[in-house]
């Protein structure tokens, strides 16, 4: 409670929101960061025991796969009986459905970003007032070092914005582009298991 009082005194009344502006960057970092890499990991593992089996591609039983390249096979699996076009709109519909999973989240982090820079300047501009309405009652002489005190109290609310807007901005970009790539890559896996249904061969032969 110290250290939030602590904060408290730095960052004027500014100090509950960029408090839970960095709670919240930190907690989607942490589930972004780690969601994407259990996917991008628990694929390859189970793709890898997959072809160690004799298998190119899931069989229908095993809908119920944990990574998500095996869930969306499966699924072109059990819809094989289905012609070429309606599976790729099934698979379509289904890499929807995974781009708005993966995906989540990002849109919090980026409106942290562009919030938390424009609470710390409030709170630089109410800081600010604060120090000219005290400066004004006050009968003492205006020293230098007063005006510089006031001055980096009020404006530690803006570096407090800029460095919870930092991370939040760089971890929306960064997690967006990789989940791209594994929405790119599990594009490509649907497809080979499309072509694979159709009797057309990884290689190119049929």
């Amino acid at each position: 409670m110290s250290f939030l009082n602590q904060l408290h005194q730095q960052l004027g009344p500014m100090s509950w929101p960029l408090i839970l502006c960095s709670v919240l960057t930190l907690a989607l970092w942490l589930e972004r960061g780690l969601t994407l890499l259990w996917t991008s990991l628990r694929g390859e593992q189970e793709k890898r025991r997959l072809r160690r089996q004799g298998h190119a591609y899931p069989d229908a039983e095993m809908s119920h796969a944990r990574s998500l390249t095996l869930q969306g096979c499966s699924l072109l699996v059990r819809h094989r009986q289905c012609d070429k076009s309606t599976r790729e709109d099934l698979a379509s519909v289904w890499l929807q459905q995974q781009r708005r999973r993966l995906h989540a989240g990002l849109r919090v982090l980026t409106l942290v970003g562009v919030i938390s820079p424009l609470l710390g300047l409030l709170g630089t501009v109410l800081g600010l007032i604060e120090m000219f309405r005290s400066i004004s009652q006050s009968q003492d002489p205006v020293t230098p070092s007063l005006l510089a005190d006031g001055l980096g109290l009020a404006m530690s609310t803006t570096a407090a914005g800029l460095l919870i807007a930092l991370p939040a901005i760089a971890g929306a970009q960064l997690f967006g582009l990789w989940a791209d790539r594994l929405l790119d890559k599990l594009t490509h896996e649907l497809n080979q298991c499309n072509l694979y249904l159709e009797g057309v061969a990884l290689g190119g032969k049929a």
